[in-house]
């Protein structure tokens, strides 16, 4: 068990991170240690009652800030537990109409397995120069790829709508699942787009700041020595709150609190080219 608490500090690079600066926090506090060894101890002489009541009134606004951060890392992964859904019963639903050529059918294969790789890249707002040829061969110059993919895939519905290959009822059942995708995708901008109020998240890093410049200055009387330990500790606690919060919050990058988006998209390619090859043509 122990083992399993410390290696986590030299695998990931969060808490690494976490600690390097909770360390920093120690050796600030060596400063006040010095002092009370010295003959000008009593030169500041901080309650630490003070710090047992800021202490509790930190906690609360950490905890809110860190379950609102939460909160949003888990609503990208039901929205793209959402999308893998999406595809496969947009999938299952094209193979098992009779309304599809095969030509029109193999069309929607590759822009279903190309939706959740052109959100991914549209969310990160990169992409690398193999997938952008792949995805204009496919739909085009777009600016928003996503878009542009999901109106293919409404255009091959409604062109076998219109040439009576399928009925009211069919499209109705068709365009259920090719709404989601866009309400997905809608969804995913938000909580990219519209993060934590700033000064918010700017006022909890001063709270945590302040409480930690000032923590060895109110306990040393008390603890003496052991405030480096105490203060490192508690550092590392407070710091380690806050940035993961911070992490969490926009969940579609590289970090490893991110979502993990290219195995979603693996997942995808490879549940919906097979069910696509399940179908046998009439």
């Amino acid at each position: 068990m122990f083992t399993g608490m410390i290696r986590p500090l030299a695998t990931s690079k969060t808490l690494a991170y976490v600690g390097g600066l909770a360390l920093l926090v120690g050796c600030y506090s060596l400063l006040p240690i010095w002092l009370e060894y010295s003959r000008y101890h009593d030169a500041i002489n901080t309650p630490s009652q003070f710090h047992g009541v800021l202490s509790f009134v930190l906690g609360l606004l950490l905890v809110f800030r860190t379950n609102t951060a939460y909160s949003r890392w888990w609503e990208a992964r039901i929205l793209w537990g959402g999308l893998v859904n999406a595809c496969r019963n947009l999938g299952i639903k094209l193979t098992s109409s009779d309304g599809l050529t095969d030509e029109t059918r193999s069309r929607a294969l590759q822009l279903i397995v190309a939706f959740p790789v052109a959100l991914r890249c549209h969310l990160r707002e990169e992409i690398d120069d193999e997938t952008r040829e792949s995805l204009e061969l496919l739909v085009g110059r777009a600016k928003h790829i996503p878009q542009a993919i999901a109106a293919q895939l409404y255009q091959i519905v409604w062109d076998a709508k219109r040439s009576g290959r399928i009925d009211g009822d069919e499209l109705r059942v068709l365009d259920a699942e090719l709404l989601r995708l866009m309400d997905i995708c809608g969804g995913c901008e938000r909580i990219l787009k519209t993060r934590i109020v700033k000064s918010y998240r700017v006022f909890a890093r001063q709270c945590v700041g302040i409480f930690l410049v000032s923590l060895p200055w109110a306990i040393v009387h008390d603890f003496r020595i052991w405030t480096l330990f105490i203060t490192i500790i508690t550092a590392y606690f407070m710091l380690g709150l806050e940035t993961v919060a911070e992490h969490v919050e926009t969940p579609f990058g590289y970090d490893e609190d991110d979502l993990d988006l290219e195995s979603l998209c693996a997942t995808i390619d490879t549940t919906v080219h097979e069910t696509f090859s399940l179908h046998v043509p009439a």
